[in-house]
């Protein structure tokens, strides 16, 4: 059993930071690709970033690239997403994903296995 458990979600003015965290237990997550989705209201679950076992491959939409960066400590099994420049249009809930298998992170919310319950980002205007 796998569990993954974000945090670090909030209000924030734009153009201000957030640090999200997602702690994994259970497998060896620290063997596994790593990933962070968002989903606003109305809308369908979208990549944001995500990056592969040993952390030296990341990739990121382009709607957040240059702004977002993802980075992993096997040692706490702690995934993070550092995000600055924050826009209004990035509200929503923010999920961590797991998987097993992938050498590569995929696009794809149907490619991972895992999944966290989210924690919600709101940036005003």
């Amino acid at each position: 059993q796998v569990q993954l458990v974000e945090s670090g979600g909030g209000l924030v003015q734009a153009g201000g930071s957030l640090r999200l965290s997602c702690a994994a237990s259970g497998r060896a997550v620290s063997s596994f690709a790593m990933g962070w989705f968002r989903q606003a209201p109305g809308k369908e679950r979208e990549f944001v970033a995500g990056i592969s076992r040993s952390g030296a491959l990341t990739s990121y939409a382009d709607s957040v690239k240059g702004r977002f960066t993802i980075s992993r400590d096997n040692a706490k099994t702690t995934v993070y997403l550092q995000m600055n420049s924050l826009k209004p249009e990035d509200t929503a809930v923010y999920y961590c994903a797991g998987d097993s298998s992938m050498v590569v992170p995929a696009r794809r919310r149907g490619d991972w296995d895992y999944w966290g319950q989210g924690t919600q980002v709101t940036v005003s205007s």
